[in-house]
C-alpha cells in the first residue's frame, strides 16, 4: 500500500511535530483578526514576568515660551500618563489526542488547533470592547447604521484622538452595512462595485472595517453590539512567547496528547479612544 508524509500517527512523532506546529502558529495568526498586532498594538512581555503595565498616554500640551519662569525652569514638565493599567497574562491552551492507530492530517490537526487559539484570543478582545465609550442610537429610515458609524467617529475624534482608527463589526450587523453600502447613496461608485464582489465592507470614512463572528451579546454581556470603532491606544495585547505546540506520549489514551498554548491578555487602555455602539433598548 502506498504511503504519504501528509498522514502520520503517533508512531511517528518527529514527522508529526514540525508540520503541526507550523500549522498551529500559521492557523492562530491567520484566523485571529488582533494576534498578528495590527489592529492592537502587541506587547511582549519577558520570560519570568506573568503581568505587564502599560502606560495610558494622556495628551502633552504644547506651550509658547516667552519668559524663563523659576531660575533654570523654561517649561512646566507633563507626564505622557501617570495612571497605568496592570494586565496579568492569562494561559490559553486547546489539547487533542493523536492515537496510534490510523493516521491523521498534520496539516489538519495544526489548523484545528491554531483555529482554537484564535477563537479564544478573538473572544477575550471582544468581551473587553464592551469597556469601550457604549453608545446607542435609534435606527430609522433616514438614519442608518453608517450614520452611527460616522457619529462613532465623531465622537472618537472629539475625545482628541487625530490618530488611524480600525473598526470592528458584529455578524449580525454586517447585514446591515451590506445593504447600505449597495444603496443608491453608493450607485456606481467602484466602493460599491468591489464591496459586492468581494464582500468585504472595505474602508468608510477613512477607517478599516473588519468583521468579527466573535463580537455578539455572548461574549460582550451587552444587547446586540453592532461595531466597535478604537484607536491603537484604545486598547493592548501582552503577550509571551507567541503560540507554541507540545507533545507528551500518554499510554493511557495509546497515543500522544498534543497541546497548543499561548500566554494572553488583552485590556482597555484608554475607553476614551473607543467606542461600541449597541442598539437602543
Amino acid at each position: 500500500m502506498a504511503t504519504t508524509d501528509q498522514y502520520t500517527s503517533g508512531f511517528s512523532l518527529p514527522d508529526l511535530m514540525v508540520p503541526t506546529q507550523a500549522a498551529t502558529i500559521f492557523a492562530a495568526q491567520e484566523n485571529s483578526l488582533y494576534l498578528p498586532g495590527i489592529l492592537i498594538p502587541t506587547v511582549n512581555v519577558p520570560a519570568g514576568s506573568d503581568s505587564v503595565k502599560i502606560a495610558k498616554l494622556d495628551a502633552v500640551e504644547a506651550l509658547s515660551v516667552s519668559a524663563e519662569a523659576d531660575p533654570g525652569v523654561d517649561l512646566t514638565p507633563l507626564k505622557p500618563g501617570s495612571s497605568p493599567v496592570t494586565m496579568d497574562l492569562a494561559l490559553l491552551a486547546a489539547r487533542t489526542v493523536l492515537r496510534d492507530i490510523g493516521g491523521v492530517s498534520a496539516s489538519d490537526m495544526g489548523r484545528v488547533m491554531g483555529n482554537a487559539i484564535a477563537s479564544k484570543v478573538d473572544t477575550m478582545v471582544s468581551t473587553a470592547m464592551a469597556s469601550l465609550t457604549a453608545a446607542e442610537w435609534v435606527e430609522t429610515a433616514t438614519h442608518t447604521i453608517l450614520d452611527e458609524l460616522y457619529k462613532a467617529i465623531g465622537t472618537i475624534r472629539t475625545a482628541g484622538e487625530t490618530g488611524p482608527l480600525n473598526c470592528v463589526v458584529s455578524a449580525a450587523a454586517y447585514q446591515d452595512f451590506m445593504k447600505q453600502i449597495g444603496s443608491s447613496a453608493f450607485a456606481g461608485g467602484e466602493f460599491q462595485n468591489a464591496a459586492m464582489r468581494s464582500g468585504f465592507i472595505g474602508t468608510l470614512a477613512g477607517v478599516p472595517c473588519y468583521v468579527s463572528s466573535h463580537l455578539n451579546a455572548a461574549n460582550t454581556s451587552l444587547v446586540n453590539p453592532k461595531f466597535a470603532v478604537f484607536s491603537q491606544d484604545a486598547m493592548r495585547l501582552a503577550v509571551q512567547g507567541g503560540v507554541k505546540l507540545e507533545a507528551e506520549r500518554r499510554a493511557a489514551a495509546v497515543g500522544q496528547d498534543i497541546v497548543s498554548s499561548i500566554a494572553f491578555q488583552v485590556g482597555v487602555i484608554d475607553a476614551t479612544r473607543g467606542v461600541m455602539v449597541r442598539d437602543a433598548v
